[in-house]
Formats: C-alpha cells, sequence, structure tokens
C-alpha cells in the first residue's frame, strides 16, 4: 500500500476546521442531504470556539459603529438560539452603571458625529445616548422571551451592592449566556447524525485543485497516516488560520484579508453574591463583563489586541491581566487584583480585515467569498461572532447551494441540538425530575449534568441506582459513565478536552486529579486500538 491512501468516494463538501463556522456549516449542509467531511487540526472548538466571552448577544457596544444590520441579525438569533439550546444558553440580565462625570477616549462613529454637532460632549456618553442606545437594542430584533430595559436605583438595588458607592444609577437589560465549547461539539454531533463524516486530530496538508474536484491530503495527528479525500468543493473555515490556509495548503489567490484580535479573559474568585453580569465602559472606550461564571467564579473580559500570527499561542499577558484588573476596580467598591485570578484564557478573533484603525474598532460583521476560477470551488469564511454562527451558515448555504442539486432549503431555525428538546422555561423541571429518579445526586450536580447534557443527562446515569454504580470517581463529581459518554459521543481524546472544553471541571479539579483522568482515558484508548 503507498504512504498516502486514497478514499474512494467523493464527498459534496470538504470543511477544513472544527469551531463554531466550520460545523455549523457542516449540520446545515448535512441536514440539506450533502455529504459532508469536517476535520479539524486539534479538538472541536480548542482554538476561538472555546475562547470568547460565552454570550449570545446583539453587541451593544456595535451599535456606536452604526453596525445595525449585524446588530439586529444577532438581536434576532439571540431568541432562535435559545429555543434551540435551552440546556447550554440561558437569559441574563446585564447592569450597566452610569456616572455623569464619565469620560470616554473614542473614535467611533457616533463618538466623531456628536463631539461635531455638539462638541461640549466631546468625549462624553451621555445619558440620553445610552438610553437611546438601549431603546434600539430592546426593539431592533423582535423581542418576544427576553425582558426588556429598566432604570435601576443602585442605592437600593442588590445590584449595588458591590460597587462603589458614586454609582448611584444603572441600565439593565437582556442577553443570554451559551456554552460556547458545548455548542459546537453538539453542532458537530448533529451533522453526524444527519450523515456528516467529522474528523478531530485531522490536519489538512494540501488541497489541490484535480479539474472539477478537490484532492486534500490529511495527516491523522496520532498516528501519523495520511489519505487523500476528493471533494466537488471546499469550504474554508479555518478560523484564524483561514489566511495561511489560503497562502499555504490551499494556495488560492485573494485579495481578502483576515485580522487576528486576541481577546483576553481573566476568571477571579466570586466578587459578588447576585446572579447578574456587569457591562462596564472604559476610559478608553473599550467596555468589558463581569459574569458570574461557574457558580463559584467571577468571568472578567475581554481585551482586544493584534495578534498578527495564528501559531502563537494566544495567552493572557500580565499586562492584560493588569488592565482587567484596574479596569474591574474601577467599578467595583474592593479592588481587584491579579491574587485574585484563578485562571485566565485567551483566544484569537479572526475578524474580516476592512482596514480599521485599531482591533477594537474591526467588523466583527462576516465576509463570505466563492472562488471558482481554475476549476472547483472553494468558499473562505472570513469573521463572524458566536451569536450569528447559524445565519452565517445559512449564508454559507446560499453561496454554496449553487454547486449543487438540492430541494431543501433553510431548515435550522429553532431544530434542538442533542439534549436541548425541551421547553426555554423546563430546565428546574428537568432537574427536580433527575434528583427524584436518581436520589444520590445533589442538586448540584444534577443542575451541572442538566446544564450540559440535558434530556441526554439521563442517557448517561442509566439505570444506576448509586454513585458507584457510575464507575470511578474522578473528582468534582464527574465519573467514569460520562468521561466513557464523552469519549463515545462526544470526540473527547484527552483529559483537556474533558475538563475544558467538555466542561469547566478544570476549575475544581486537583493537578493529581487532572493526571489521573488523563492516564485512564489514555489507557482505555489503548485497549480499545491494541
Amino acid at each position: 500500500m503507498s504512504a498516502v491512501e486514497t478514499t474512494e468516494d467523493v464527498s459534496d463538501l470538504f470543511v477544513i476546521g472544527g469551531g463554531i463556522n466550520g460545523c455549523g456549516i457542516a449540520r446545515d449542509a448535512a441536514g440539506r442531504g450533502l455529504s459532508v467531511v469536517l476535520a479539524e487540526m486539534d479538538d472541536l472548538a480548542q482554538a476561538t470556539s472555546s475562547s470568547s466571552t460565552k454570550l449570545f448577544h446583539g453587541g451593544l457596544r456595535y451599535l456606536e459603529y452604526f453596525e445595525f444590520r449585524l446588530v439586529r441579525e444577532a438581536l434576532i438569533e439571540r431568541e432562535t438560539l435559545l429555543r434551540a439550546m435551552p440546556h447550554i444558553s440561558w437569559p441574563m440580565r446585564f447592569v450597566l452603571p452610569y456616572h455623569p462625570s464619565m469620560r470616554f477616549e473614542s473614535d467611533t462613529p457616533t463618538s466623531k458625529l456628536l463631539g461635531t454637532v455638539m462638541p461640549w460632549m466631546k468625549g462624553r456618553r451621555p445619558a440620553w445616548l445610552i438610553r437611546l442606545g438601549l431603546f434600539m437594542y430592546d426593539h431592533l430584533g423582535g423581542r418576544k422571551i427576553l425582558p426588556g430595559t429598566r432604570t435601576l436605583d443602585l442605592r437600593r438595588d442588590p445590584a449595588g451592592g458591590p460597587l462603589d458607592p458614586k454609582f448611584e444609577t444603572a441600565y439593565e437589560y437582556s442577553d443570554c449566556w451559551i456554552e460556547d465549547s458545548r455548542l459546537v461539539v453538539l453542532n458537530a454531533r448533529d451533522a453526524e447524525a444527519r450523515g456528516a463524516r467529522i474528523m478531530t486530530r485531522t490536519k489538512v496538508l494540501h488541497a489541490t485543485r484535480e479539474g472539477d474536484l478537490w484532492a486534500i491530503e490529511v495527516e491523522d495527528r496520532d498516528t501519523g497516516a495520511r489519505r487523500t479525500h476528493r471533494a466537488r468543493m471546499l469550504v474554508n473555515a479555518g478560523g484564524p488560520w483561514v489566511g495561511k490556509l489560503l497562502k499555504g495548503a490551499i494556495d488560492v489567490e485573494t485579495r481578502e484579508g483576515v485580522r487576528l484580535v486576541r481577546g483576553s479573559h481573566i476568571v477571579t474568585e466570586r466578587l459578588y453574591d447576585h446572579d447578574k453580569c456587569y457591562f462596564f465602559q472604559g476610559t478608553d472606550g473599550r467596555i468589558i463583563f463581569a459574569i458570574p461564571y461557574e457558580t463559584d467564579f467571577t468571568l472578567i473580559g475581554t481585551t482586544d489586541a493584534d495578534h498578527p500570527d495564528p501559531s502563537e499561542p494566544a495567552v493572557c499577558t500580565p499586562e492584560e491581566q493588569d488592565y482587567l484588573c484596574r479596569f474591574a476596580s474601577r467599578y467595583f467598591e474592593r479592588e481587584v487584583t491579579r491574587d485574585d485570578i484563578v485562571w485566565t484564557y485567551s483566544g484569537v478573533r479572526p475578524l474580516y480585515d476592512d482596514g480599521a484603525s485599531s482591533a477594537t474598532a474591526a467588523t466583527r460583521d462576516y465576509t463570505l467569498k466563492v472562488d471558482a476560477e481554475g476549476g472547483a470551488p472553494v468558499l473562505n469564511v472570513f469573521g463572524g461572532k458566536i451569536t450569528t454562527y447559524r445565519r452565517l451558515a445559512e449564508s454559507a448555504m446560499e453561496k454554496i447551494a449553487p454547486y449543487f442539486e438540492t430541494t431543501k432549503g433553510r431548515w435550522t431555525a429553532g431544530v434542538a441540538l442533542p439534549g436541548g428538546d425541551f421547553p426555554v422555561d423546563g430546565v428546574e423541571a428537568l432537574i427536580a425530575g433527575l434528583e427524584a429518579d436518581y436520589p444520590f445526586l445533589d442538586r448540584r450536580w444534577a443542575r451541572r449534568l442538566v446544564r450540559a447534557y440535558g434530556t441526554e443527562a439521563r442517557s448517561i446515569l442509566g439505570k444506576a441506582r448509586s454513585a458507584q454504580d457510575l464507575g470511578r470517581d474522578f473528582g468534582a463529581t464527574l465519573t467514569e459513565a460520562e468521561v466513557a459518554w464523552l469519549v463515545e459521543k462526544e470526540y473527547a481524546r484527552s483529559a483537556d478536552d474533558v475538563l475544558w472544553r467538555r466542561s469547566k471541571l478544570g476549575l475544581r479539579l486537583t493537578g493529581d486529579q487532572a493526571a489521573a483522568l488523563e492516564d485512564w482515558m489514555q489507557g482505555e484508548r489503548a485497549a480499545r486500538h491494541g
């Protein structure tokens, strides 16, 4: 046999990239009857798609850049997505503190216009402007489920408790939380259930046009084995690597470019007791969020910094940690310091390069370009944000459809992802049902399982009548039965996959416990392939 094996089947689409855009496109295409193969060089959601601020949101600050189409699409999507995945997404209320003395260094279109028409307003976001923005935020997307904006008296509302007493007024509005890396995995699972082939730890080495087909050579990163796949169309959803793929593995000429922007976050011990989030405005014109996280922690982010090379690891630098601590400390009554930090993470956002002067100003909208010169077509995906991934996939299918005969149109709106087949307000009932049928579960354990797996939590628990029936206890309620599910159903191969992408239990397990989990998983894998 030759060193490179060639598959005999020809797929309709070969998708490069196992982030949210790649998996979303694969799911949509497979559901329309196209044959799909997806290759991800690492774990699903290993890069950008597990490093977001974990929000389905319209992007309130994008209104300052007049990105009304993007904001409207994202606002509409919040509720569409919430209905399809009520286990991994849920509504949250955001508190935006305001003080008349606030000043901002900002060069947004809104601030420039305000400074021209009302020069005495230079460097300010007056209360009427914030209220106008929130009015638009409430009404642009045809909101039906989420409650609207209200004004808070921070001297009386519990949301004022953790804040500097100088903040007496705030505006409270709605957005949604999303478990970002689980979103990616569930899209991949649904794509596979509809016929797609999902290959992780599989790197694309070369993609070459052979007439009206693509020949794509891939390498299994675990075994080193190489194989060539053939496809009628290529989808480059490489995220931060989309540009490098174009210039390297795919070698297609394009004038489109990608701007890589690093967003860093810190996770601290819990800074306050209530369940609301904060939207803080900075003197530099930027904003950050402070969000209740994994019950016992607070998530603070994000930064915006150019990150020229996707091969360079994205890390939250000491300078970024200090920046986020100083930013939050301007609002909280108690100072936030690096001693409060328990974990940091950073991701690289592959934004479409629109020539903006700063990373903050670069558009979060997406751009899709088909290149069919020289033979088989390739669709290149630039930019995007997690809230609009489903609409991006629909837009991608509009670009793909002319090359295939398919009668099925848009179908994903409101169609549940695995485990999400229950009402938006049905989480507490699911938790209570688990507690009743599995008395060994405490409420915290039951809630974690429902928030991760929804109705599929029962498939993991099976006929267990005690915790011992679930096999080995790896710590923090992670059992052998759950890990086996993640390996068999959700493509997990390492402890990091389980502890940082399928869950965030890495915040709770000790180093020794994580090492023991890795040893067990590799031992099980060797036994299966032995």
